[in-house]
């Protein structure tokens, strides 16, 4: 007994260890690498960016930091409007997922036991091809001639083909579309395991149908929404193929700017500060929802 405790104990660290050395590796490295890059100033050269550290007559390297490309984002204000933009952008999509996604998470998880697997195989389906095919194919759905503004004209219900695509309509279109798989899943996650019996307790003491779900259902799944949630407001904020796609050069997000900062202007530094300012930007909601699960969670 002692014996196999002990090898419990030994495979529990080398599984932590692996796991620790990976996200070390292929996490914490290549931060801290962007984060170097974001405290100092662009150069023409390779690599287009003065070093962090340079080496004097004195035994101790220079410090050649500065924050200038952090006050840079601070106020310039392409870069406070890409912020505020993607932040809109993000956070209404992730909304309008979750309204669309957590009806049809649910009626999943009170379907039959034998409906299930073919109803999340529909829910994962779009994943087995291309994600930029898919919004391709949202490209010619939504243009002036596509099928949308045909189907509309042939119906009477327009005489002439509506602006769909370069919208940021089409953005949160295609992003609803894109994510709503990683809103549906958790939520089910949640859903599937609860005990309904709860309902019929709730019901039996007299609560309302709509009373029963907000009173047990909704509060148990929570999880699941923060889950979800988190899962689509943090790619959405910095996507880039979406928004270049169907929102066109009137829809300004970060990963476009984060694109241009890079490859068009070789600005490697103020890339790496915006993809700094991104990564906070991210973090910031992750933990402020993590606390209120917490609580939710103490609380019940």
């Amino acid at each position: 007994m002692t014996l196999a405790a002990g090898e419990a104990r030994g495979m529990r660290r080398v599984m932590l260890g692996a796991t620790t050395a990976w996200l070390a590796v292929f996490t914490l490295a290549p931060f801290l690498i962007v984060l170097a890059i974001s405290l100092v100033e662009a150069r023409f050269g390779v690599p287009p960016y003065e070093p962090l550290f340079a080496w004097s007559k004195g035994l101790w390297p220079v410090f050649n930091g500065t924050l200038a490309n952090y006050a840079t984002l601070g106020s310039d204000p392409l870069y406070l409007e890409a912020f505020a933009s993607s932040l809109r952008i993000a956070a209404t999509s992730a909304l309008i997922t979750l309204i669309v996604a957590y009806p049809m998470a649910y009626a999943i998880a009170r379907a039959r036991a034998e409906l299930r697997f073919g109803l999340l195989m529909l829910i994962i389906l779009p994943f087995w091809t291309s994600f930029l095919i898919r919004v391709y194919a949202w490209m010619g759905l939504l243009n002036s001639n596509g099928l949308i503004n045909a189907l509309l004209i042939k119906l009477g219900v327009i005489n002439e083909p509506l602006t769909l695509l370069n919208t940021e309509f089409a953005v949160h279109l295609g992003i609803v579309y894109s994510y709503l798989p990683f809103m549906v899943l958790p939520i089910y996650a949640v859903l599937e395991r609860m005990d309904w019996t709860l309902l019929e307790a709730a019901e039996d003491l007299g609560a309302r149908p709509f009373s029963a779900f907000r009173r047990v259902t909704l509060p148990l799944s929570l999880p699941g929404i923060v889950a979800g949630w988190l899962l689509v407001f943090i790619p959405a904020l910095g996507e880039f193929i979406i928004p270049d796609l169907l929102g066109g050069p009137g829809t300004l997000m970060l990963g476009h700017v984060l694109w241009t900062e890079f490859f068009s202007n070789h600005d490697w530094p103020l890339a790496s500060a915006l993809a700094v300012s991104l990564l906070v930007m991210v973090l910031v909601p992750a933990a402020f929802l993590y606390r209120v699960l917490r609580r939710a969670e103490v609380a019940s």
